[in-house]
């Protein structure tokens, strides 16, 4: 019951908030429903805090209830990472193929390093030390960009097909990365085992390598079984399937859920695929997926907005919050830049390319999910607030004005 009523609180809540972003705001629907959702949640805190109200406390009571981080990382984003794998440019993403595997490995060590060691003299200046293997923690909660919020920015901007491919490549897959580091350095917090280069590869080889490998043989099969098939109800079964087996039998296996409905999804976007399934079908499945980003989307932002409830502020964190949003912008753009130097296409339009992946580089569920996932105690709330301030300043300030990003560097 607990579930059922967060789910119905969530569509009603993403209903009413689209609603009114419709005809107020009139922002990108994400957008707007997650400033509602801001809002409704600042609003409510204040109600409690002044004149106490027993529906804050079961709101609180339902959002405590229910694992958030399962229900984000293996329920929605599991569908969303699909859906978007799906849309993207085959050709143009083997164009810059090099470029997206250094922003998605390379990339990703740099945002974790350069943060980590920048929120470390941040934290220790307000008053608020912890130790650097806990920042590094909250360095890669914070180094993936997110393809949800990413690819439905793409969609608006018109952006090149390339520059569309190498933004949508680096966030569907550097997510992995970022979980693997994350594992190891939570570890390392809790003196579980000791740095070493050998697990570091051990934990990527099993987490990336294996999540790669049960995706495409799955597309594989979801491949054949399409030529067999021939019926479009039947496709959207085996596509559903597709989505929901690899992810899970990634997850059981210890493998990487993520990049196995992201190698999957990249496998139902080839050409071989199209051909193996009929135009009808093609049609059913476009619609069914693109539903379902539209609809999880919405209520993934809700929820994004309604754990400010749950979020616990002070005065040296709301400091270090603000400092952190600056730092990670410029651990964004030391990781691009550093990343993409070796193998960058060269042309006049790089330093424009570079703004733009800087500037787009959102954050949104995955870190909210990787810090929710954090074991109880004062530096999870340390963390979780600081990772909430700059996934809100991202998806808010950053998603609002790309758009004029895009117009004044024009890469092309």
């Amino acid at each position: 019951m607990t579930s059922l009523g967060l789910l119905a609180l969530v569509l009603v809540s993403a209903t009413v908030f689209g609603i009114f972003n419709n005809r107020l705001l009139q922002l990108p629907l994400t957008i707007g429903i997650m400033v509602f959702s801001l809002v409704s949640s600042v609003f409510l805190m204040l109600i409690d805090q002044f004149l106490p109200w027993e529906g804050v406390h079961a709101i609180r009571h339902l959002l405590a209830a229910v694992d958030m981080p399962a229900t984000l990382l293996q329920g929605a984003l599991s569908f969303l990472l699909f859906a978007g794998a799906q849309a993207v440019d085959l050709s143009a993403l083997n164009k810059r193929k090099f470029s997206v595997l250094a922003l998605a490995l390379l990339g990703t060590l740099i945002a974790v390093a350069v943060f980590a060691t920048g929120i470390w003299g941040i934290l220790a200046l307000v008053g608020l030390p912890v130790s650097f293997a806990w920042c590094v923690v909250l360095g890669a909660i914070l180094a993936p960009t997110d393809p949800v919020s990413v690819i439905g920015m793409l969609r608006r901007l018109g952006l090149p097909a390339e520059i569309q491919a190498l933004f949508a490549g680096e966030s569907l897959f550097n997510d992995g990365v970022a979980v693997v580091i994350f594992t190891v350095a939570l570890g390392v917090s809790h003196h579980e085992h000791a740095v070493s280069a050998l697990h570091l590869a051990e934990a990527f080889a099993v987490e990336v390598g294996g999540g790669l490998l049960v995706g495409l043989l799955g597309g594989w099969l979801a491949q054949q079984a399409f030529r067999i098939a021939k019926d479009p109800h039947l496709d959207v079964l085996i596509s559903l399937s597709l989505c929901t087996g690899v992810y899970s039998l990634c997850t059981a296996w210890g493998m990487s859920g993520p990049i196995a409905a992201v190698s999957a999804g990249l496998v139902m976007a080839a050409p071989a695929t199209h051909r193996a399934i009929s135009e009808q079908g093609r049609k059913t499945l476009h619609f069914l997926w693109e539903v379902v980003d539209e609809v999880l989307n919405a209520m993934l932002f809700v929820l994004i907005g309604f754990q400010v409830l749950e979020t616990t502020f002070s005065l040296p964190l709301i400091w270090a919050t603000v400092l952190a949003i600056p730092l990670s912008l410029l651990s964004r753009a030391c990781s691009v830049l550093l990343a993409t130097l070796p193998v960058y296409i060269r042309g006049q339009d790089r330093m424009g390319v570079l703004a733009v992946l800087t500037w787009g580089g959102l954050r949104g569920g995955i870190s909210i999910s990787l810090a929710l996932g954090l074991p109880d105690g004062p530096v999870r709330d340390s963390l979780l607030c600081i990772c909430y301030g700059v996934v809100i300043f991202t998806i808010v300030a950053q998603g609002l004005t790309i758009a004029p990003v895009v117009r004044k560097f024009n890469p092309s």
